[in-house]
C-alpha cells in the first residue's frame, strides 16, 4: 500500500455515511410520547376553553401528574425550568411541583401555552408532542452520527470473518489489551501515565491491531488535532512487536485539513478509506 497517491485515495471521499435510521429514531420518540399520553389526553380537555386559567386550575387540582407534560410542550427535556422577568425569577419544577397553582398558571400564561392551547393553534396535544419529540431527536443525529463510521467498519470486520469476543473487540483501553495478551503498550501510553481507548481490537495469530474509525462532514480545528494525534500514535507503535496501528477514515470534512492529512498519510502505513475497506483491505492487512 506504499505506493498509494493521496489525491487519488483523497478523491473516494464520501460527503455522507448517514444510513436510513440516522435521521429520526422513531422508536424512541413514539416511546417518548407515550410515556405521557394519558397526561396529554386529559390536557386535551383545555383545547378551546373559554375560561382556561380556571379550567387549568380545577384540572391540575384533579389530575395534578398532568403537569409532568409541561417542559415537553416548550420542546425541552428537563423537570425543571428557570424564568425571569420584571415580577422575579423562579424555579418551576414539573416533577415534584414546588409552586402554587397561581404561579404555573403565570407560567402558562406567559409562555403562551395557553393560547396555544386555548385558540385552537393545535387540535391534538398528543400529536402536536409527537411533533415536538421528533424534532428534539433531530438533535441527536450527532451522537448517532459518530457511530456511523464504527457501525460500517465493524461490519466489514464481521464480514472478514472475525467473530466479536472471540478475535475482535470494541472500545479496548490500552491496558485491557496488555492483561489480555501480555504486550507492553507503554510507548503509547506515556509509560502508563495515560489511557488509550481503541475503538476496536482485532486479534489475529501473528498481530494484535488498535483500531481507530472516524468520519468527518465538515471541517474544524479537531481534524487537523486528530491528524496529528495519529500520526503520533503510529511513530509510537513502531517499535511496538506484534502490534499494529490501524485507522479508518473518510468524509468530505477532510478537504479543509488535506494538508495535515497528507502528513500522517505520508508516513502511517496503515491508513484506509471506505472505499479501501469495500476493496478487501481488512482481508488483506489482518492476517
Amino acid at each position: 500500500m506504499k505506493n498509494r497517491n493521496f489525491n487519488d485515495w483523497l478523491s473516494y471521499f464520501r460527503n455522507s455515511i448517514a444510513d436510513y435510521g440516522y435521521y429520526i429514531d422513531f422508536e424512541k420518540v413514539h416511546n417518548n410520547v407515550n410515556n405521557i399520553k394519558v397526561e396529554l389526553n386529559i390536557l386535551n380537555s383545555l383545547i378551546g376553553s373559554k375560561n382556561i386559567e380556571k379550567d387549568f386550575k380545577n384540572l391540575i387540582a384533579e389530575y395534578p401528574k398532568v403537569i409532568k407534560c409541561i417542559p415537553l410542550l416548550l420542546a425541552v427535556r428537563a423537570n425543571e425550568i428557570y424564568a425571569i422577568d420584571e415580577d422575579g425569577a423562579f424555579k418551576y419544577n414539573f416533577k415534584e411541583p414546588n409552586l402554587s397553582v397561581e404561579q404555573y398558571k403565570v407560567f402558562m400564561r406567559k409562555t403562551g401555552l395557553f393560547d396555544l392551547i386555548q385558540n385552537h393553534i393545535i387540535s391534538n396535544l398528543v400529536d402536536y408532542a409527537t411533533g415536538v419529540e421528533t424534532g428534539l431527536d433531530s438533535n441527536g443525529r450527532k451522537n448517532r452520527g459518530g457511530h456511523l463510521m464504527e457501525n460500517l467498519v465493524e461490519n466489514f470486520i464481521k464480514k472478514a470473518g472475525f467473530i466479536k469476543d472471540k478475535n475482535y473487540f470494541k472500545e479496548m483501553y490500552i491496558h485491557q489489551i496488555t492483561e489480555k495478551w501480555e504486550i507492553d503498550l507503554s510507548a503509547i501510553s506515556n509509560q502508563g501515565k495515560s489511557e488509550k481507548r481503541f475503538d476496536f481490537v482485532v486479534k489475529t495469530d501473528n498481530m494484535i491491531y488498535g483500531i481507530e474509525t472516524n468520519f468527518y462532514t465538515g471541517g474544524g480545528s479537531k481534524l487537523n488535532e486528530t491528524a496529528r494525534s495519529y500520526k503520533q500514535i503510529a511513530g509510537e507503535c513502531k517499535d511496538i512487536a506484534n502490534f499494529t496501528f490501524v485507522w479508518f477514515t473518510d468524509g468530505k470534512g477532510w478537504t479543509s485539513a488535506r494538508h495535515n492529512l497528507e502528513e500522517t498519510f505520508d508516513v502511517m502505513e496503515h491508513i484506509y478509506s471506505i472505499n479501501d475497506l469495500e476493496n478487501g483491505i481488512i482481508k488483506e492487512v489482518f492476517k
